[in-house]
């Protein structure tokens, strides 16, 4: 099949003043734009939040950590509020467990911590939980907080401090 009419029927105009650094430089805007646009994001919604006074959802979080018994998860507890790793440490007793470990079911009562504490603590609450849990792999889960009261919300931003 000949297609050499489709050129003379379908001609494009030329590229006016498109040089090379200028198409660089439009590339280069686009990729930046592109790779900065969860921390544009992320200060839009700090910046709308403080003007409106609204909650960022996932700004804070609640971590789950089970113990072995009320002495030692009263000494974690303890340990994370004097680091103000946390605005508030509930330790709920007696939770039946059961769970695999090396290849066998086991049954445990532990105790489990719910600690509330700023999403930007998260990291730094679970390296500490593991240099001192008596646990070879302590439980550890957190999940952001959606919504809330915006006053306790508050609360556990003031009482932890944004490093």
């Amino acid at each position: 099949m000949k297609t050499d009419w489709l050129p003379q029927r379908c001609q494009l105009p030329a590229a006016q003043g498109c040089s090379r650094p200028g198409c660089f430089a439009l590339l280069l805007v686009i990729n930046l734009s592109l790779l900065m646009y969860p921390v544009l994001k992320s200060l839009g919604l700090q910046l709308h939040s403080a003007v409106t006074g609204t909650y960022i959802s996932g700004t804070h979080s609640i971590a789950f950590i089970n113990c072995p018994n009320e002495q030692v998860a009263k000494d974690i507890a303890r340990a994370i509020m004097d680091k103000k790793l946390a605005a508030c440490v509930n330790i709920l007793p007696k939770a039946s467990s059961m769970y695999f470990w090396k290849g066998e079911i086991e049954e445990a009562t532990e105790i489990i911590l719910l600690v509330k504490t700023r999403t930007s603590k998260i990291t730094e609450l679970s390296d500490y939980i593991r240099s001192m849990h008596p646990f070879e792999i302590p439980e550890f889960i957190s999940l952001p907080i959606d919504q809330g009261n915006p006053l306790y919300l508050k609360w556990i931003e003031e009482g932890v401090p944004d490093d």
